[in-house]
């Protein structure tokens, strides 16, 4: 019961980042810039995780440790760095189905690390993950052209800075507190988005003009949830099943776009999102359906499976 616990706050994290985008369409529409709104999401984010840290957490964390979370950081910007560069060279549709390449890339690395082959279970799931994605998606049945194989390439990249971000972020750090965790790893991130995107936005009037309100937003939800959410969560459950649970990324981004945008979503990308759910639950039904042995307890999963 306890990893369907932590599981769920993995879930939770991952519809959190998928909001972001639809967020985002909504602050274009008012002038401002993607820069400007990540730029924001990051300081207005670690502030609130500096303002918990010294609230809750004033334990003192060594050199060493925090050096390594600082690190862990960059693997988190490097997903929204290469993300954003693959969405201005490829289509929408392309673009997030390479980035959710990471479900794969993710339980490959946890296989690669433990010198273990993935269960049967977690075999299956990856592939109605990848049937859904494409569907929900929108690319198939949709002509999408030429692509652009630099954007394939940063799209990919993504894909796997994501991956390595949910497969440090359970085993690097494990003994920090989760605020102290938390908050290092979005120094190390921040300092990489803001010296790639402009900081100009601290100075240039956008926050007086209405940008505070999207970064305070984004910030809770792109960092304050999914970082704590992950960094308690990962270590529970694995990076192999983090990066399945990740997936309800996608759902939440696409249910977002119809709620606050208003975009049209068709049937088979309903579909595709349903099939999501089900590759998602798949590992889960499995873990919660072990039959116990009358007169033994079931072992705890080890902290980084």
């Amino acid at each position: 019961m306890n990893k369907l616990k932590y599981s769920l706050l993995i879930l939770i994290g991952a519809c959190s980042y998928g909001v972001l985008s639809s967020i985002m369409k909504v602050g274009m529409k008012e002038g401002f810039t993607v820069s400007q709104m990540l730029g924001g999401q990051y300081v207005f984010g670690w502030l609130l995780l500096l303002l918990l840290m010294l609230l809750f957490s004033r334990k003192k964390v060594a050199p060493k440790q925090w050096l390594s979370l600082l690190a862990v950081g960059i693997t988190m910007s490097g997903t929204s760095v290469f993300y954003g560069k693959a969405v201005e060279l490829l289509p929408a549709s392309i673009a997030v189905v390479l980035l959710f390449q990471f479900t794969w890339i993710g339980v490959l690395m946890e296989a690669a690390a433990d010198r273990r082959i993935p269960s049967r279970s977690k075999i299956i799931s990856i592939v109605i993950l990848i049937m859904g994605t494409l569907l929900a998606g929108g690319v198939i049945g949709e002509s999408t052209g030429p692509l652009d194989m630099k954007g394939v390439v940063y799209g990919l990249l993504a894909a796997f800075t994501f991956a390595l971000y949910m497969f440090v972020s359970g085993r690097v750090g494990t003994t920090v507190p989760v605020f102290n965790k938390s908050f290092f790893m979005t120094t190390g991130s921040g300092i990489i988005v803001l010296s790639v995107f402009s900081p100009a936005f601290m100075w240039d009037g956008a926050l007086g003009a209405g940008l505070w309100k999207y970064a305070v937003i984004l910030g809770i939800l792109g960092i304050l949830i999914p970082v704590l959410f992950f960094a308690i969560g990962m270590p529970k459950v694995g990076s192999g099943t983090g990066a399945i649970l990740g997936a309800a990324e996608l759902p939440a981004a696409v249910v977002a776009s119809v709620l606050l945008v208003h975009e049209h979503v068709s049937s088979l990308q309903w579909f595709g999102i349903a099939l999501i759910f089900v590759g998602i639950a798949v590992p889960q039904i499995r873990f919660s359906r072990r039959k116990r042995v009358p007169g033994i307890e079931p072992q705890e999963t080890p902290a980084h499976l």
